[in-house]
């Protein structure tokens, strides 16, 4: 079962921002897109690229190494249905970012 973890502030994540966590040998990728706080994998399948480097135009995320997308709060990619991100539920509590890690 998933439990919450305190992995970011929203001092460290002004709006428009991304943010690259490692936390139990798993590394996240925190936005903030509009006011709202998300979380995924922060390594792309494709060959290691750090998502959180990324470009982010609305919600979705372009790999900086070669360009693989997905958007940042469903994982989904262009590419079809059998790659997919995974996603983690974010709370916010006061200023604490935390995500429910596995």
């Amino acid at each position: 079962m998933p439990r919450f973890v305190k992995l970011a502030t929203l001092e460290e994540l002004p709006v428009g921002s991304a943010k690259e966590v490692e936390f139990e040998g798993r590394v996240y990728a925190i936005y903030n897109v509009e006011g709202v706080i998300s979380a995924i994998d922060g390594i792309c399948p494709h060959q290691g690229g750090p998502l959180a480097e990324g470009t982010v135009e609305g919600t979705t995320v372009t790999c900086p190494w070669h360009g693989w997308q997905f958007e940042i709060r469903t994982g989904k990619t262009p590419l079809g249905s059998k790659i997919k991100q995974a996603v983690y539920e974010v709370k916010v509590e006061g200023h604490d970012v935390l995500v429910a890690v596995p």
